[in-house]
């Protein structure tokens, strides 16, 4: 609520809190006002059914009355210690975000000695201890698990990371890389420059190479164009580069799925992935416990 673009704003906003709160008390005390004149004696409407049967206008019960008073009470002196007024921040100056930065100092406080003990050990090491492991995934569910999995087991663009099939490595030292500063991974479409035909050849070839299903004349046709369009990410053979991210075709592991309309696809489209660094947002200490712990899933 500091944000204002001016003054007005921030008054305006006061104004209508207060009337709002304020208005209700005389509300309250205005349709009962007349009712306690009465001393607990009921109005009779005029409506009567099957000769006997009144409808009454009773004063509503003191216990309900002061309620309300208490309610209007109460709103009044949030708004006198809390923000709410505008752009008053109230008398305590309480805000959302000191209140996140001292919870996060107490966090940090409460458990860096303990990140910080792991982050002296190697990570062969730190994935071989239970309690690190166990702390690892509780990381891994807070901030991976929304793209790999509460299992890890990845999804369509996303790598399953308790295999030992790897873009870029699967060493400790290049988890940790991957996890720091984030990965980058980009397929040029080739649809424009190979045609229907020729997209559809290479689709097979590259099926051929993992014992895929396949049209073995069109994957024999799709060879020549693989060694002149593919070969110099995916290497000679389809083997991949770990050094680019280059995904290995000679496995039956794919990430954006393995028939031949989605090679196809691939192929024709390209693909655009991207794994954000947490260095920043999770500090080295983190990063070294979850990338024990996705190693420790593979080993």
């Amino acid at each position: 609520m500091s944000d204002f673009v001016s003054s007005f704003w921030s008054g305006y906003v006061a104004v209508i809190t207060l009337v709002g709160i304020i208005g209700v008390a005389l509300f309250v005390w205005i349709v009962t006002a007349g009712q306690a004149a009465r001393k607990g004696k009921a109005d009779v409407t005029g409506h009567v059914w099957d000769e006997d049967l009144v409808e009454l206008n009773n004063p509503l019960p003191d216990w309900w009355r002061w309620m309300f008073y208490i309610s209007v009470a109460f709103a009044l002196g949030y708004l006198v210690l809390y923000p709410g007024l505008g752009s008053f921040k109230g008398v305590l100056g309480w805000t959302s975000h000191k209140e996140y930065r001292e919870e996060v100092a107490e966090a940090k406080k409460q458990y860096e000695p303990l990140f910080d003990k792991y982050l002296k050990q190697d990570i062969k090491a730190v994935a071989a201890d239970p309690e690190a492991r166990q702390i690892g995934q509780h990381l891994f569910l807070t901030y991976c698990s929304q793209c790999h999995g509460s299992d890890a087991g990845g999804a369509t663009g996303f790598p399953n990371l308790r295999d030992n099939d790897w873009l870029y490595g699967g060493e400790p030292e290049n988890i940790q890389t991957t996890i720091m500063n984030g990965r980058n991974g980009m397929m040029p479409p080739f649809g424009p420059a190979l045609g229907q035909d020729g997209v559809k050849a290479v689709a097979n070839y590259v099926l051929s190479l993992s014992g895929a299903r396949h049209d073995a004349a069109l994957a024999l046709k799709g060879k020549a164009i693989f060694a002149t369009n593919c070969a110099a990410c995916h290497g000679p053979t389809g083997t991949g580069n770990q050094f680019i991210g280059a995904p290995n075709l000679t496995d039956k592991i794919w990430l954006y799925g393995g028939s031949e309309k989605a090679v196809v696809e691939t192929i024709t489209k390209g693909r655009s992935g991207a794994m954000p660094a947490q260095k920043d947002n999770l500090g080295e200490a983190k990063v070294h416990l979850l990338a024990a712990y996705v190693y420790s899933l593979s080993h």
